[in-house]
Formats: structure tokens, C-alpha cells, sequence
């Protein structure tokens, strides 16, 4: 076929709006509904499900939609994609067809699988491979009116309708790219139409639309949304969403390597953004692997500490504890200063000091240390109290990426009819290089400064993969790329950002986007599960930055 192809977007994690998917269904044409309810976190979650009930590993909620909205898409004619099945693609698509089957809807069900590779990962909880889209897109050429996978890309939900509509072969590398482009804006719902974007006191955000991409045969697309929805799509909130959790120019998945550098971005009208000049690459020969363990127990206790004397005060119980965490593994302490002087309120005149130990021993960080913290309510710092009553000790998790060859995965495709058909690894193959640094813009001419927040020039969005953070920041104008280029360089993003000091960070430029993707190496520590900071998944790492302040020439302010 050559028409284009409208695929929407209901879904931008396990947990988001439940009713997106029949507001997507009612709102507008649509030929394909996809739905991403997996992360790294959502893999050890589901993991941990299926830990106590082995016909559990996938997201219910997805089955709970569609038993409102089933019927809907089958009378419209749209095809329902997404990765619910988690761990359990199998077991969702049986319920899937029982659901059919008790609602009376004549519908074709397939499900990938083959990316489940936990047995050969001793001691994890789950290690799952991220396949590409053409199991998904052998399913839709057999039929399928519902596909559900496991662990695919992102993407994926989008290039494996894609290439079963337009025909596509895996030696498209292009047009593979610019569905892996228009994939990647659509995988996190809302924050496409104007959702946790950093202008977005520019339209009416307070019940953002789901995203729509009209994919053409070249590999091009439109972003776009149902008329009459809320929030609001434009350069900027594509290209905030661009950014978002990437590393760099080439943008590696099973099926091509995008180059983002390549990406051109023009307005197309209300609301409508288009996507071309995307070029692809052959993709690299292994598959990442995610990797989840279970990593301890964590305990966290929150000392207030109110009116005067604060360093004092938090001297006086961190030597009063000390003690009670002479045998645990890891302790951390963070006293974060939200108090201020002569407080209206007493809340704004308290500080917080935060206590999170991990340990193999439960016990450790459980009751023997929320014992320790309760016994000092009448014996320590005047004002003593806790932000909540500590708890027994939860488990954490571990995340850890790991690669295998193409080939060493069996991806297949389970048709509708119970035929399994084999997805052959891609062939061709490339090791993935970074790109050279393009030259920089002119700089700006010299001028007057002034002291104020660099978010009042550029935008950023920030993100978790695995241990790592990512930043992107774009500037809104060809005079403030100018400027910016020069001015945020490595050295600078560390003064600013202080947890970065000690770590790898490198930066990637991106001409055609005005934008800089910085990636800090190890922020995270083992990943989101382990929560190793304030922000475990990085998410206003970019809003912190954009709230420093620099000498910013006057003629951009």
C-alpha cells in the first residue's frame, strides 16, 4: 500500500491515563492504535508479579481497556498494538482472545515472543532482549487485528506497522529511520502534545491530547493530534521529545540506526509538525538486553529539622545514629536545606535530613533502624520529629544492560492462527561509532550580559537509561544556538550541574534541532529501582539546569 498510514498513540507507560485509548478510538481517524506500557522499571515490577502468580507478567490494564474498547475498534477498523504482554505475551494474548470471545467480537489476536532470555542470566528476575518491529509487522500481514509483544523497542510499535503497510524490507534503512523518528515522538504519549514541556505556559495543558503520526511511504511523517484535544504540538515540544532519553546522533535500534542528526523539523500547519531528510544506517549486530536483579533492601528515615542551629541539629543525630549503622553496606546522608530565615510557616522554616541505607540483611535497614531513629523522639535535637514513621525495609532493584548477537535470539512471530513464523536477524549489520562533532555556529558578536536562568533562552528535557542520565537542551532561535553552542560546553554543564563533576559526561551536538544531548554516566547508579538520588529517573535533571543561572547577552533576553 501507499496511502499513508495514521498510527496514534494511547499509552505512554504502565499507569497512564486509562481512558486515552477510547478518546483516541472516538476522537479521529486512526488505521493503527499502539500502546507502550513497558520500562525498565515496569520489567522488574511485572517480574516480581509473576514471582507470586506465574500466569501474571503482563499489564492488566491493557485487557481492562479493552474491554471497554474493543468492540470500538473493531467497528472502526483499527489494528491495536502493544507491548502489554511484558513478560507474558503468551498469557495476555489468551486473555485477549477469551475477552473477545465472551464480548462476542470476531477478532484475530497474534503475539511476539523470543525476547525472554532470563535463564541465561543466572540470578536475575528477568533479562529480556529489545526486539525490533517486524515480528509485529509478520503478524499484521497475516491478518492480526490485535498484536501484543514483550520486550520490543519503543519504536518498534510504530516501524513494524509501518513496514507492513508500506512493504517495507529490512534494507530500507531510511524509511525504517524515519518510522523509528516518528516512533520514538509518539512512545511517550502526552509529553509530545505539550505534557512536562518546558514552555508550557504556551497553550492549554491541563488535559493533553495523545499523539497521531501520518507515516508516509518515504519514510516521512506529520505529528499531529485528534482535533478538538488538549494540549498543543509544535517544533518545540517534537523536539523536546526528540531528545528525550537518546545519546547522540545515531539513535541504534534491532531493525536501523537512526541518524538524528539528520532530522529536519517544520511546522505543517495547526498543531502539525513534519518529520523528513531522515537518513538510516545498518543496525549493529547485537541486541541490548536489560537486565533486572533484585539488589538488597532499602531504608530511608527523613529527620525534620526546624528554626535554628540546622547543621548543628543534623551533627548531633547523625552521631546519635552512628552506631545503629556501623554494620550496614551503604548509608547515605543528604541534608536538603528548604528552610528559610524568619518563616512565615513552620513548614518553610524546617529542612529535611535524609537517611536511605541499603543492605542484603533486611533486618539492617528495617526495624534495627527505624528502632535506632524512633528511640531518639525524646532524646536528641529540640523539635524532633520524622517526616513519616520509618518502614520495614523494601526490596530494591538493579538494572544492568547486557548484548548479544542478532542471531542468538529466536524472535517469532505468533500468528492468529497458531502458526509460529520465525524473524530472521537483520543482516546487515554495522558497529556503532559516534558521529564527529559538526562545526560550530558564528558566534554571537560581543554585547552587554546578564546574570539570569538559561531556561529563559533554551528548553531541555532529561531522562534515565539504565545507570545513566540524559539532557537535551535546544535553543528556540538561530541567535540563541549561536550563543549557546559556545556557551555550554562540558566544563560549564558540570560547574552547573555539581553531581556531574566527578562523572563521564559527554556531549553530542545536533545542528539541525539547535540542540545539545549532554549524557552523565552513572548519575543513576545501578538504575531507577536502586533509587540512588533524590530524582531516580533523571526527570528534572534538565528543569534544574534550565533554573542556573549564567551571563546570557541581553539581546537574547
Amino acid at each position: 500500500m501507499t496511502g499513508p498510514l495514521r498510527v496514534g498513540n494511547a499509552s505512554g507507560f504502565y499507569g497512564d491515563r486509562f481512558d486515552a485509548m477510547r478518546e483516541m478510538l472516538t476522537g479521529g481517524p486512526l488505521d493503527v492504535l499502539t500502546g507502550d506500557y513497558l520500562a525498565e522499571l515496569t520489567m522488574l515490577i511485572l517480574a516480581r508479579d509473576r514471582l507470586k502468580d506465574p500466569a501474571a507478567g503482563y499489564a492488566r490494564t491493557f485487557l481492562r481497556q479493552l474491554e471497554e474498547c474493543l468492540g470500538l475498534a473493531h467497528e472502526r477498523g483499527v489494528k491495536v498494538v502493544a507491548n502489554a504482554g511484558g513478560l507474558n505475551p503468551a498469557g495476555l494474548a489468551d486473555a485477549v482472545r477469551a475477552l473477545a470471545g465472551r464480548l462476542g467480537i470476531p477478532v484475530r489476536v497474534a503475539h511476539v515472543e523470543g525476547d525472554d532470555l532470563t535463564a541465561a542470566h543466572p540470578g536475575a528476575l528477568a533479562a529480556h532482549a529489545y526486539l525490533g518491529g517486524f515480528g509485529i509487522a509478520a503478524c499484521l500481514r497475516a491478518g492480526a487485528d490485535v498484536v501484543v509483544t514483550g520486550r520490543v523497542t519503543d519504536a518498534a510499535l510504530v516501524t513494524g506497522p509501518a513496514a507492513a503497510h508500506f512493504g517495507w524490507a529490512p534494507t530500507d534503512h531510511d524509511r525504517l529511520a524515519g518510522a523509528v523518528v516518528a516512533g520514538h515522538v509518539l512512545e511517550c504519549g502526552a509529553q509530545a502534545t505539550g505534557g512536562n514541556y518546558a514552555f508550557f505556559g504556551e497553550g492549554d495543558v491541563r488535559h493533553p491530547g495523545f499523539p497521531v503520526a501520518e507515516l508516509h511511504a518515504d519514510g516521512s511523517a506529520v505529528i499531529t493530534k485528534h482535533d478538538g484535544t488538549g494540549g498543543f504540538v509544535d517544533v518545540g515540544t517534537v523536539t523536546a521529545q526528540l531528545l528525550y532519553e537518546t545519546a547522540g546522533a545515531r539513535y541504534a535500534g534491532p531493525d536501523v540506526t537512526a541518524r538524528l542528526d539528520t532530522v529536519r523539523l517544520t511546522p505543517d500547519g495547526p498543531d502539525r509538525v513534519r518529520i523528513d531528510g531522515v537518513r538510516g544506517e545498518a543496525p549493529p549486530p547485537g541486541l541490548k538486553v536489560g537486565v533486572n536483579r533484585l539488589g538488597g533492601f532499602r531504608g530511608e528515615v527523613a529527620f525534620v529539622l526546624t528554626g535554628l542551629d540546622v547543621e548543628a541539629k543534623a551533627a548531633l543525630v547523625r552521631a546519635q545514629m552512628e552506631p545503629a549503622l556501623a554494620e550496614v553496606t551503604d548509608v547515605r546522608w543528604d541534608l536538603v536545606r528548604t528552610d528559610r530565615p524568619d518563616a512565615a510557616t513552620e513548614e518553610t522554616a524546617s529542612a529535611l535530613l535524609r537517611l536511605v541505607v541499603r543492605d542484603a540483611d533486611q533486618q539492617a535497614v528495617g526495624r534495627a533502624l527505624s528502632g535506632a531513629a524512633v528511640e531518639l523522639a525524646l532524646a536528641s535535637y529540640p523539635g524532633f520529629h520524622l517526616s513519616a514513621p520509618p518502614g520495614k525495609g523494601a526490596p530494591y532493584g538493579v538494572f544492568e544492560d547486557a548484548y548479544v548477537p542478532q542471531g542468538a535470539v529466536g524472535h517469532v512471530a505468533v500468528l492468529h492462527d497458531g502458526r509460529r513464523v520465525p524473524v530472521a536477524p537483520a543482516q546487515d549489520t554495522a558497529v556503532l561509532e559516534g558521529v564527529p562533532e559538526p562545526p560550530p555556529p558564528k558566534p554571537l558578536p560581543p554585547g552587554p550580559a546578564r546574570r539570569a536562568p538559561l531556561g529563559l533562552v533554551a528548553g531541555a528535557r532529561s531522562g534515565d537509561k539504565g545507570g545513566d542520565a540524559n539532557v537535551g537542551v535546544w535553543a528556540r532561535g538561530d541567535d540563541a544556538w549561536r550563543w549557546l553552542a559556545h556557551e555550554l560546553t562540558v566544563d560549564r554543564f558540570r560547574d552547573l550541574i555539581p553531581e556531574a563533576r566527578d562523572l563521564t559526561v559527554t556531549r553530542h551536538v545536533l545542528p539541525n534541532l539547535r540542540a545539545l544531548d549532554f549524557v552523565v554516566e552513572g548519575v543513576l547508579g545501578e538504575g531507577v529501582a536502586a533509587q540512588a538520588r533524590f530524582d531516580p529517573q533523571a526527570k528534572a535533571l534538565g528543569e534544574w539546569l534550565r533554573a542556573r543561572h549564567l551571563d546570557i547577552p541581553e539581546v537574547l533576553l
